[in-house]
């Protein structure tokens, strides 16, 4: 039995706090229309399940516009040589962590362009840090490693939107002239207000309470999604919808280079094979190389003028 001591003391009163501001929390709530869903059938919860989660893209679509604004302002800091970096704890972090680990084979980006940050550091990926999501001084700490500067982004992520882990990335970031997003999944969240470009996916109550790995996860997922492949075809990383830039470090990526390469340009596959040896197998020289007429050291001059933009590149050529 709770003590009167202990029902008064600093702890308890924190926990009642924040006891408090998550029953306001809309990814919170409590729906009492599931409170038997383990009665019913393996067929019967997936099917609840999945309607769940067909909600999720209305929610992002109704956020398109802060969405599209967001993705301008970071394309505009990216050409300029800044770097997109994600900070989040829990689900929200390894989110963040996965999507920028995947722009570098996508992108042929440098792993230092776009930086997850996850509460904890690398641990966190698999394993829970105790306290890590509550100090926004640790994220203050792990941004000045970066050494956060005014052409970066910083991406808070954070369902609750409160996460302090997340919030105080921000407002670092902010304080240090960095352009900041905030994504959460409340209306009303402190970290949309403390950002630059607040953006709040409202998924509305979780399946199971407060697992915000579900809708919430689903709908973080979607708008970085966006948020990268967005800028990274802004920044001239495709040509149309192929992937000109893709690092091919694998047999499989080899292969689609070569693919890419053919459905640009139509090339037969010995003109491919050339033209991918002439540039030391980039996709986007070789690309220029069969349809500007050009060798691999001017494909690459091309390239470097346009900024890599593959179609001002071939303007230049031709």
């Amino acid at each position: 039995m709770t003590s009167t001591a202990d029902a008064s003391s600093p702890d308890a009163s924190a926990h009642r706090d924040l006891r408090a501001q998550l029953e306001t929390l809309t990814t919170e709530a409590f729906r009492p229309e599931l409170a038997e869903i383990d009665r019913l059938s393996t067929r019967e919860i997936a099917e609840i399940m999945n309607g769940e989660d067909a909600t999720v893209p209305a929610a992002v679509a109704a956020r398109l516009p802060q969405i599209a604004a967001a993705i301008d302002a970071t394309a505009e800091r990216m050409a300029r040589g800044g770097r997109l970096v994600y900070a989040g704890a829990g689900t929200a972090g390894r989110l963040g962590v996965l999507d920028a680990s995947e722009c570098p084979p996508t992108f042929n980006t440098d792993p230092s362009e776009v930086v997850g940050l996850i509460a904890g550091g690398p641990d966190a990926m698999v394993t829970s840090v105790e306290g890590a999501e509550d100090s926004a001084e640790l994220a203050a700490a792990d941004l000045d490693r970066l050494g956060i500067g005014p052409d970066d982004v910083v991406v808070g992520v954070s369902a609750s939107g409160r996460t302090p882990y997340a919030v105080g990335a921000v407002e670092h970031a902010r304080a240090a002239g960095a352009l900041t997003v905030g994504l959460s999944c409340n209306a009303g969240s402190a970290l949309a207000a403390g950002a630059d470009h607040g953006i709040e996916v409202v998924v509305g109550p979780e399946l199971l309470t407060g697992s915000t790995r579900l809708k919430a996860g689903t709908a973080q997922k979607l708008v970085l999604n966006m948020l990268s492949t967005i800028t990274m075809i802004r920044l001239g990383k495709t040509y149309g919808n192929l992937m000109v830039d893709v690092r091919a470090s694998n047999d499989k990526l080899r292969a689609r280079s070569r693919r890419i390469v053919a459905l640009a340009t139509g090339a037969c596959d010995d003109e491919i094979e050339a033209a991918l040896e002439a540039t030391g197998g980039e996709v986007k020289n070789a690309i220029l190389v069969v349809l500007g007429g050009v060798d691999g050291p001017t494909a690459a001059d091309l390239l470097a003028a346009s900024r890599g933009h593959l179609r001002a590149a071939l303007d230049r050529a031709r």
